[in-house]
């Protein structure tokens, strides 16, 4: 019974810390297409959303304000445009809040068991990452990874390890060993 309490005890622990740590990632996380939003305008249901998926440019429509350019904003930073477009025709003092419910996708191709796009997660590593793609295939080299920055504009692949962090719309390459 002992063994069970710490058990659960260390769950507890675990989940929290878990969720201080996607509290953290979001406050600095740079919004861009594809990611899910909930926007919540205290005590007005109509300019409130429990979804809002960013489109390819990563801006949304809302009332009253039009098209919203998120992307490369924090969830921070769009609260405080919605808050500063509504505030004096619309609102006297509005109290918004943003939260990132998904983020968008990040790659994997090359020798993993089940190459696609899977969502990102705070804290993924590139270790996590094949994890969730399959692991490594027979093939795979142990030492040869790169990735592709979804902010990085040259698109030069970046050498890896597997403690390397990974980021939403990333492309991670596992190469072939010749081995």
């Amino acid at each position: 019974m002992k063994v069970i309490h710490t058990l659960c005890i260390l769950l507890v622990w675990a989940l929290g810390a878990g969720a201080v740590q996607a509290q953290d990632s979001g406050s600095q996380y740079a919004l861009g297409s594809g990611d899910l939003i909930r926007v919540s305008v205290f005590g007005e249901q109509d300019l409130s959303f429990e979804q809002i998926r960013l489109n390819d440019a990563g801006t949304f429509s809302y009332p009253f304000l039009g098209s919203v350019n998120a992307k490369g904003k924090t969830a921070k930073q769009v609260e405080n445009l919605i808050i500063n477009g509504l505030r004096g025709d619309y609102l006297i003092d509005p109290k918004v809040s943003v939260s990132i419910l998904e983020y968008r996708e990040f790659y994997i191709n090359g020798e993993v068991g089940d190459p696609g796009g899977y969502p990102f997660q705070p804290g993924m590593t590139l270790r996590k990452a094949v994890a969730l793609a399959g692991g490594f295939s027979e093939r795979a080299s142990r030492s040869a990874y790169y990735i592709i920055r979804d902010a990085d504009q040259s698109r030069t692949p970046q050498k890896a390890s597997l403690d390397t962090p990974v980021m939403p719309g990333d492309i991670i390459t596992i190469e072939q060993s010749f081995f």
